[in-house]
């Protein structure tokens, strides 16, 4: 009987080595299709069995282009957990408001709830109209401190030829930031955009009209400063990380990125939302868990910047990172796309064995693809993949079609 069992077992290890073995040469002649001139890395690996199905070039320094995105949510989880909240608050100096009038200025202080809007604007006047409020004697005070005033950063995408300018990334965020006027031209409505010039000073302009416009007398002019400490709050709008999250990873919003990774930045370090404390929390967030690090450079949010640098590797050991965080994971991974389904990968996989088999995050700049995140085999193993691919030739399209190939032999992989 114990012979039989050490004959099965070795039956069993050459076949799953075969098998294991047939997969490989699959890949590799699906890889031998792509330009000589592209430059490609990959890593597939099976968490539970810290098994590496596949590798080509994983420890290769590369730009991910939105696959940042995925560095930037797994720090904003593990640093802030699901539950937290960013917000927009509407405060006053007055502690003591009777019979309906303020006597002290207002605030509206953004905490980086960059999904705020003038809807949501109007239903906090209505809720602080709500307390009877009907005269402020004092100004209105837009406050944007929570995040540093550099709005705008040139140095993330000198040289890039792809439409990336954003509005600015304030703490304070009012309809992304932009304002849409409708004028006719030749017979014609058109809608033209522009990027507001100075976020807090327009909110504060904003509030006030709006608090005009319900009834309430506002004696001060509008500007711009910090909220007192002791300050009392008459309202507030929030959105909760794993909602924005969702957001960012589902749709690869640039802005909503950019706002999180100065939040980041903001509450690692208890002092302000900038670029330097959010690259250092990122960066503190691999080191600690242990992802391979050599190679890898994250110097915004979003993977806008060239300047992002990463190893297919690090995105893997940070996939893996949050595949075993119990108390993120399953955040994390209802943030990603679905193949076949939503979000970036909605047209892809439709009809397929990957369709709703695989989570992911796609990433594209001019001349750069990549595409990491979760699968599960035939056999409902679960896989970890990333794949990153710099070009010259050939096109998005075409690496499209290389990615989703390696995609669908994994999800078929019995």
């Amino acid at each position: 009987m114990k012979k039989i069992l050490i004959l099965l077992s070795i039956f069993i290890s050459i076949s799953y080595a075969t098998s294991k073995e047939e997969i490989k040469v699959i890949i590799s002649n699906i890889v031998e299709k792509l330009p000589a001139s592209t430059n490609v890395g990959i890593i597939i690996y099976n968490p539970l069995t810290q098994d590496t199905i596949f590798q080509k070039n994983a420890f290769i320094s590369m730009t991910p282009a939105s696959n940042t995105k995925l560095f930037t949510t797994a720090t904003a989880l593990s640093l802030l957990g699901g539950d937290f909240q960013l917000s927009t608050k509407i405060m006053s100096n007055d502690l003591k408001i009777r019979d309906g009038i303020i006597n002290g200025d207002i605030y509206i202080k953004g905490y980086g709830n960059s999904t705020f809007t003038s809807s949501d604007l109007e239903d906090m006047v209505n809720m602080i109209k709500a307390k009877g409020i009907k005269k402020i004697n004092g100004r209105i005070i837009g406050d944007d401190t929570y995040f540093d005033d550099v709005y705008s950063r040139g140095d993330w995408i000198t040289d890039e030829v792809a439409n990336v300018s954003l509005p600015p990334i304030s703490a304070i965020v009012i309809d992304r930031n932009r304002v849409v006027t409708h004028k006719k031209v030749r017979r014609r409505i058109r809608s033209f955009v522009a990027n507001i010039n100075d976020p807090p000073l327009y909110a504060a302009k904003l509030l006030k009209d709006k608090l005009i416009s319900e009834g309430i007398v506002v004696t001060g002019l509008c500007t711009k400063g910090e909220t007192p400490s002791n300050s009392v709050v008459l309202a507030e709008s929030k959105i909760v990380l794993r909602d924005l999250i969702g957001l960012i990873n589902k749709h690869s919003d640039n802005f909503l990125a950019e706002c999180l990774f100065k939040t980041i930045g903001a509450e690692s370090s208890q002092k302000q939302g900038n670029s330097f404390y959010s690259t250092q929390a990122i960066t503190n967030f691999l080191e600690e868990n242990g992802v391979y690090l050599k190679g890898t450079s994250i110097v915004d949010g979003s993977g806008i910047s060239r300047f992002d640098q990463v190893t297919p590797i690090s995105v893997a050991g940070t996939l893996e990172k949050m595949y075993f965080d119990i108390a993120n994971f399953e955040d994390y991974y209802k943030s990603l796309s679905i193949a076949g389904v939503d979000g970036t990968l909605r047209n892809r996989f439709t009809g397929t064995s990957a369709e709703n088999n695989l989570h992911g995050k796609t990433g594209t700049l001019d001349g750069i693809s990549s595409l990491s995140g979760y699968l599960k085999t035939a056999n409902g193993d679960d896989l970890i993949i990333s794949i990153i691919m710099e070009f010259d030739k050939k096109g998005n399209r075409y690496h499209h079609t290389i990615q989703d190939e390696i995609v669908r032999t994994l999800t078929d992989w019995k």
